[in-house]
């Protein structure tokens, strides 16, 4: 693996060329052939000749500046760079000879003039390409003393939690510069002053803290030499050994180098050859892992009678058989169907797979779901009716072949940032954006980004929108006929274009409804249709809805009509939220869907996992997660198991759910902290990190990849062996060595992972895409070439319902909720993390207009209100919402956004409404009723874990 990782992380100095054109040339004496406009440098690097350079990397374009890779070409005067001199049939190159490594000592020289000489301390000693040109180069004195005019006293600059720039080290080569712009997007850094006076800034001579850095790493990981450096490389020195292993947070699912010291992670590096990020990172999986070291974590097995009772730390045995005691207790006193689980979409495949084996094997009943539920459950219902597939149908690679991108119902800078610079890139080279969204998002209008419309549509009125988009392209002539004709059902087709043509559905009769000025969408809806390659990138701002499934739906008939389905740079793309929401749906986690979204009630499907896993499995489907809290309060469902999911926090109507865990006799918590849910718990199973498991991550574009344990399981135990356990004391016997064996088993019973194994996915460089089978032995990036999945594709029609969520003169304002680039989901990694340095606490965005009416000023508390309930968070008063609009994230427990959230939900999945709720706002000078309760609650149970009884240490 370490050659592995090695050879992948070569850097060619500058990006590859992709072009049918070859070229031939002479390079020291050999022939190479290479595609046209690659670099000389490049040509030489392929040859395993390492042409010297400091400025160049090749995950940048050519910037030509440290002139220390100057070559001689026959034919030419002077010595130009190898980074800028694209290779020219015949061309005769030589990389070595007296006067060209006279020039480049004479330039290595110059640099070392003005820099610090203390390389045996310098945290970068060891892995510093400033130190290994000079090596290369042969420098062995300098000429120039330090007696002039130079920098090296410059102040260092370590306002920035995770890393810190040393003015003093820098070599101005820009190649930070570059990278904030080209990589990341965000142009925070500018080379300030020329000449001697040349400087990195950050912003307008801000620290790095206060400008407009977003801390994603870039620039760190493309400086040569110790100017910017992570802290914990200065703090613990350099890493001994790399593992490669995959993101734990969004569903982009970055692929990264855990460096290491033994046990210690020193740093997360993105890994180059990572299909889904291509090298590059955010704020979250660079630098937020510490949660996985943190001294919250409780690390020992617990139990206790009730949660009055302080805990009591005891053997994973003794945990496991009083939990396998107590679920079989409860299904004897109220039947077998009185007990069900929630699977995590923050664990393996591997692990998800076991929980829904624990629940329908050794439990006896289909009582499992997810927290896709609550998330993009709309997702699969709409794409499989239409498509056929629960499923996005691209890669993220997709959007730089893209000509018009409508982002819908999602912030990718806060939530998916990686993608969201791979898509600034491309639009920064010309294609258009359309933004549907009720919030002014930072892609309407960023540093050389301007959308060409944003529709600012009102909350709970995205099927209007899209169903009068369709109209436009329907009674204009811009439907993709011949796309149509060959690819979709003729009747279905048919009754959706006179459905959508009807007058009612114009965007000039929808225009009162949705709040979207008719000209806009017609120009939008014409962009789209007519505009060359379109591709519908969409968020939990279309599924958290009570039509999320309809929207859907209405998002695949806008691409089928335009023929955007089945090709590099079109395509329906769902962003997943968390890391493992695609795969923990693939594993079969909702109650009437078995591995592979294959229907319980079908005999021949279910009679296949009968015969592999030797029991009888339910024919009918089991509780989805709001019909287990009403069965719990009404009596009847008494046991739940719930791994890596925060049920209380994240769920709707926080109030209700806990009612719910109040009424039930037995929880067990699978978890890594003691979480808002653990509170309600009875049973305490200390979980593992991302970094102390072996398996693998489903993105959302079903790119499975490996996470490689980098550490052993500091609780003794990973997840899946914790799993096997409670399956073994309940009686069904799980004897899984390793996860390599229970992908096995998934690949065997799941015909979209049939060509799927640990071993192939090394073999395919650490991911492949399902489907991945005999069909597909190497994965299908683009999903629906030929034809749909589900033979020709369906239109539905998309008739617009209003949500019940309706603002009224009782609650005239419409609460949506979203997430924060420096948080995560709940913020139980992130807020141990020193990313609460940028959010420490939810707010509440709102419009001016609507601050004056209510005397609310900046930094005011205000209670929000609706007929769920109540809290109070602090005002930040902004246009990002329009009039009648207000906004929250739901990182910190003690904000209680869903406490206001409420139980509508969507027709088809019961995917919580987040989106849409209608409260009032008020100023206020204390918390809310709920919050002082939560405060003393939250007090009692950290008490109850504070005294908790410990187990004593075993005698020697």
């Amino acid at each position: 693996m370490l050659e592995t990782i090695a050879k992948r992380d070569r850097d060619f100095g500058t990006p590859a060329r992709v072009s049918t054109q070859l070229v031939n040339l002479t390079i020291d004496g050999q022939t190479i052939q290479v595609p046209e406009g690659t670099s000389v440098m490049r040509a030489a690097a392929e040859m395993g000749i390492n042409i010297p350079k400091l400025c160049a990397t090749d995950s940048l374009e050519a910037f030509g500046s440290c002139r220390l890779c100057l070559v001689h070409i026959e034919g030419r005067r002077g010595f130009p760079a190898s980074c800028t001199t694209p290779v020219e049939e015949g061309m005769v190159v030589i990389t070595e000879n007296k006067k060209l490594n006279d020039m480049r000592r004479n330039v290595m020289e110059l640099y070392i003039s003005d820099h610090p000489l203390d390389c045996l301390t310098c945290p970068a000693n060891g892995d510093c390409e400033l130190q290994d040109m000079a090596g290369v180069v042969g420098l062995r004195n300098v000429r120039y003393g330090y007696d002039g005019a130079n920098h090296l006293n410059d102040a260092t600059d370590a306002s920035n939690p995770y890393f810190a720039y040393d003015p003093s080290k820098c070599i101005v080569c820009s190649r930070c510069v570059r990278a904030c712009e080209d990589i990341q997007g965000t142009f925070a850094l500018t080379i300030d002053s020329k000449g001697f006076e040349s400087r990195i800034t950050a912003g307008q001579k801000d620290t790095f803290l206060e400008s407009d850095c977003v801390s994603c790493g870039a620039c760190v990981q493309a400086c040569p030499t110790s100017s910017l450096m992570e802290k914990t490389v200065i703090m613990m020195g350099q890493p001994e050994h790399s593992v490669v292993t995959t993101c734990a947070y969004c569903g982009v699912g970055c692929a990264f180098k855990a460096d290491m010291k033994g046990q210690e992670v020193v740093r997360m590096v993105p890994w180059k050859d990572g299909k889904a990020n291509r090298g590059h990172s955010c704020v979250k999986g660079r630098f937020a892992w510490g949660y996985a070291t943190h001294k919250d974590r409780v690390l020992k097995p617990m139990i206790r009678e009730k949660i009055t009772d302080p805990w009591r730390e005891v053997s994973w045995e003794e945990a496991i058989g009083y939990a396998a005691s107590q679920i079989r207790r409860i299904q004897n006193q109220y039947g077998r169907d009185s007990v069900g689980g929630i699977t995590s979409s923050r664990c393996t495949n591997e692990e998800t797979y076991l929980v829904q084996k624990l629940v329908r094997a050794a439990f006896g009943t289909n009582n499992v779901d997810t927290c896709a539920r609550v998330c993009h459950s709309p997702t699969g219902y709409g794409l499989k009716t239409t498509l056929g597939e629960s499923a996005g149908t691209q890669t993220f690679d997709s959007v730089m072949h893209t000509d018009v991108v409508i982002v819908m119902g999602a912030n990718p800078s806060a939530a998916h940032p990686v993608f969201a610079s791979r898509l600034k890139s491309r639009l920064r080279q010309g294609a258009k954006l359309i933004v549907i969204d009720p919030r002014t998002i930072e892609l309407v209008s960023s540093p050389h980004i301007k959308a060409d419309y944003h529709l600012p549509v009102r909350p709970g009125t995205n099927t209007a929108l899209l169903t009068s988009m369709a109209h436009v392209i329907a009674t204009e002539n811009l439907i993709d006929e011949a796309f149509v004709a060959e690819r979709c059902e003729t009747k279905a087709f048919n009754e959706w274009r006179e459905f959508v043509s009807r007058p009612e559905n114009s965007p000039e009769a929808m225009a009162e409804i949705t709040g979207v000025n008719a000209d806009d969408l017609r120009g939008a809806a014409r962009l789209f249709a007519t505009h060359g390659n379109g591709s519908i990138y969409y968020g939990l701002g279309v599924t958290e809805h009570s039509q999320g499934s309809t929207t859907v739906m209405a998002i695949a008939n806008l691409a089928m009509a335009t023929g955007n389905i089945g090709r590099e740079g079109v395509g329906v793309n769902p962003l997943r939220g968390q890391n493992n929401v695609q795969g923990s749906c693939d594993m079969g986690s909702f109650p009437h869907e078995l591995p592979g979204y294959r229907h319980v009630s079908d005999d021949t499907v279910r009679r296949q996992f009968e015969q592999a896993w030797g029991v009888t499995i339910q024919p009918e489907p089991g509780l989805r997660i709001p019909n287990m809290f009403d069965a719990a309060l009404s009596g009847s469902f008494k046991a739940l198991y719930c791994q890596g999911e925060d049920i209380v926090q994240s769920d709707p109507n926080t109030q209700h759910v806990t009612a719910a865990l109040s009424a039930m006799e037995c929880i067990i918590v699978q978890d890594i902290f003691l979480n808002e849910t653990a509170k309600y718990a009875h049973v305490f199973l200390p979980g593992s990190s991302f970094l102390e498991k072996d398996g693998t991550f489903t993105n959302a574009e079903r790119r499975i990849s490996r996470v490689r344990q980098v550490m052993e399981p500091q609780a003794g135990l990973a997840d899946w062996e914790a799993t096997c356990a409670l399956s073994n004391a309940l009686g069904y016997p799980m004897n899984y060595k390793h996860p390599s064996e229970i992908m096995d088993e998934i690949a065997s019973l799941t015909p979209t992972f049939t060509g799927v194994s640990f071993k192939r996915i090394d073999e395919l460089g650490g991911s492949v895409q399902w489907p991945c089978n005999e069909d597909a032995p190497e994965g299908t990036p683009i999903m629906h070439i030929d034809q749909f999945v589900r033979g020709k594709g369906k239109f539905v029609i998309t008739q617009y319902v209003p949500s019940d969520e309706r603002s009224t003169r009782k609650f005239p304002l419409l609460l949506t909720t979203g997430r924060i680039l420096s948080q995560y989901n709940v913020g139980a990694q992130t807020r141990r993390t020193d990313n609460v340095m940028w959010h420490h606490e939810d707010v509440l965005e709102i419009h001016p207009h609507d601050a004056e009416e209510r005397g609310i000023n900046v930094g005011d508390w205000v209670a929000v209100q609706s007929r769920s309930g109540e809290t109070a968070l602090r005002a930040e008063i902004t246009d990002r919402v329009q009039p009648g609009v207000v906004y929250t994230t739901f990182h910190h427990p003690e904000s209680g956004a869903n406490v206001v959230t409420t139980d509508s939900s969507d027709w088809a999945t019961d995917c919580p409404e987040y989106k849409v709720t209608a409260v009032q706002v008020r100023r206020v000078t204390q918390p809310s009723d709920w919050q002082t309760h939560w405060t003393r609650f939250t007090d009692m149970q950290h008490d109850l874990l504070e005294k908790r009884i410990k187990e004593p240490a075993p005698s020697n």
